[in-house]
């Protein structure tokens, strides 16, 4: 007999979550602008999908990755490729030891085949030996070569480009990264915080905050969340899409609801609904249809929401209630901390400057406004 006092089903995955939440922000503590990216990690991990970072150098791309998967724990690997970069270098040398027997195997032992986490730097530089395993491990987490076949424990891989690729074997290769985020440098109102923030970041030690076995738990319940109520919606988003000249592959469609299912669990919920139908909007490929998109679909993402995910739900939707959302947990999280702390004023202001920037005194909610005058007061004290 179960014990009354033992965990529900739900309540393992709400406490799953909510460590998943506290990864991220420990994460992200430092680096401004970029909690969007570690949200979409984590999303795209519980969905078993991947992701591809598309931006200019020097953008954070990597240092996030690296500290996602430090916060999650598990295996993690990380290359840039290079035009000349040898498959031995992703996968792992030829075991000579078995060759000497006639047997062609690999050894894998601390490579991208045994990786929980993997980032790919300069992704599409790889040669065709090696994108064509890569689809391998991405699409079916097994990898072959010679007669070594292994499944793979990968969660999720972050590829990273300065731009999509023009070549069509190689845009059907970016086609197999469901979701896409297109990053930029800070803006000029971020500076300061940017700085601040990065001095800090490289002195933070970063511990795990939550476990690979907390993704899983997530993910675990992602075939179990009931669609029927979030289909409707998004036929008729996709529908809305096509009449504006968008179009999506049916593949690329059909996956789409293994991220709504996932924004689901970790909404706290096991049914989708329209609030979850904002990862439609990076699974749309290129940045020219993402702002199409957000446009054509700003009724449908109208109730978009979700409490671990808020900078992801903000940057997709556009709206004013996840603009808030996120705007109160970046506010309380400041407040929560010292006031001496270093970098702590730079980014109060930084905060008080953009919801100043997205709110005037007649549209600034209530509560939004109660932690702006305590940010405010922090401010000025500290002057």
């Amino acid at each position: 007999m179960t014990s009354s006092s033992a965990p529900s089903s739900a309540q393992t995955a709400q406490q799953a979550a909510a460590r998943v939440r506290d990864a991220v922000h420990a994460a992200t503590t430092g680096l401004i602008e970029r909690e969007q990216l570690a949200e979409l990690i984590v999303l795209a991990a519980v969905a078993q999908e991947h992701l591809l970072i598309l931006g200019p150098p020097g953008t954070a791309k990597s240092a996030v990755v690296r500290r996602v998967a430090a916060a999650l724990g598990g295996r993690y690997f990380e290359y840039l490729l290079g035009r000349f970069t040898e498959p031995s270098e992703l996968f792992g040398p030829v075991d000579l030891r078995r060759l000497r027997e006639g047997v062609v195997e690999t050894d894998v032992s601390g490579m991208l085949p045994e990786a929980e986490v993997a980032f790919l730097d300069e992704v599409f530089l790889g040669s065709t030996a090696i994108l064509n395993t890569l689809l391998g491990v991405l699409n079916e987490r097994r990898f072959r070569r010679g007669h070594t076949q292994i499944a793979c424990p990968l969660r999720v891989c972050v590829g990273a480009s300065n731009a999509l690729p023009d070549d069509e074997s190689l845009a059907a290769f970016a086609d197999r990264f469901l979701l896409h985020l297109f990053v930029e440098p800070v803006p000029d109102h971020q500076l300061e915080a940017l700085l601040a923030g990065g001095w800090q970041a490289e002195r933070a030690a970063l511990s795990h905050q939550a476990e690979l076995s907390d993704i899983d738990e997530l993910s675990r319940r992602v075939p179990m969340v009931a669609m029927e109520r979030a289909r409707g919606a998004l036929a008729e988003a996709i529908r809305k899409l096509r009449g504006a000249g968008l179009s999506l592959s049916d593949r690329r469609i059909v996956k789409a609801q293994r991220l709504i299912a996932a924004a689901a669990v970790l909404a706290g919920r096991d049914s989708a609904e329209e609030a979850d139908l904002w990862p439609l909007f990076y699974v749309m490929p290129t940045r020219e249809a993402q702002l199409a998109a957000q446009d054509v679909l700003r009724d449908s993402l109208a109730a978009a929401a979700n409490p671990t995910l808020r900078a992801a739900v903000e940057h997709a939707a556009l709206q004013p209630v996840s603009r808030t959302a996120r705007l109160l947990e970046a506010a309380r999280a400041c407040l929560s901390g010292a006031s001496d702390a270093p970098g702590a004023g730079v980014i109060a202001e930084a905060l008080l400057r953009e919801i100043d920037a997205n709110f005037d005194s007649a549209s600034l909610p209530a509560e939004l406004a109660a932690e702006r005058a305590r940010l405010a007061a922090r401010v000025t004290a500290a002057a």
